[in-house]
């Protein structure tokens, strides 16, 4: 790993996604399910859960940046914009900082993510500790 690396992955949010998702996390708030109770919100249509669009930045971090063996201590999410049913997101992510202490690795990654427009949907701060696997 470098300071600059960088690594994404995109998906685009289905309306299987948002119902799979409240099914597992039990977070059915009307807003993500009930199209006539969203329209009557700030959005005038249904979102994605805020943590959906978060778990792409888990997925980047578990499978390609920095990968297997890696742990999460620290996560922060800065919700900017909706993501839609339908939306495209991009998860982009970049080291940092890496500082060697005696129990591995620890390195700091922005995560941002994106819709379809370009448009900075999620920024924050992932905070990893990389050891060696034994």
């Amino acid at each position: 790993m470098y300071i600059g690396q960088t690594a994404f992955l995109e998906r685009t949010f289905e309306e299987s996604d948002i119902i799979n998702f409240a099914n597992l996390t039990l977070d059915t708030n009307p807003v993500h399910l009930d199209e006539g109770f969203a329209k009557h919100t700030r959005f005038k249509k249904r979102i994605a859960h805020g943590l959906l669009t978060g778990s792409l930045i888990g997925a980047v971090l578990g499978t390609k940046l920095p990968g297997s063996g890696a742990v999460l201590l620290k996560q922060s999410f800065n919700f900017k914009e909706p993501v839609f049913v339908g939306d495209r997101v991009k998860a982009v992510l970049e080291v940092t900082e890496i500082n060697e202490k005696s129990i591995g690795k620890i390195v700091k990654i922005k995560s941002r993510c994106f819709n379809q427009f370009e448009i900075i949907v999620l920024d924050g701060e992932s905070t990893l500790l990389i050891s060696a696997i034994k």
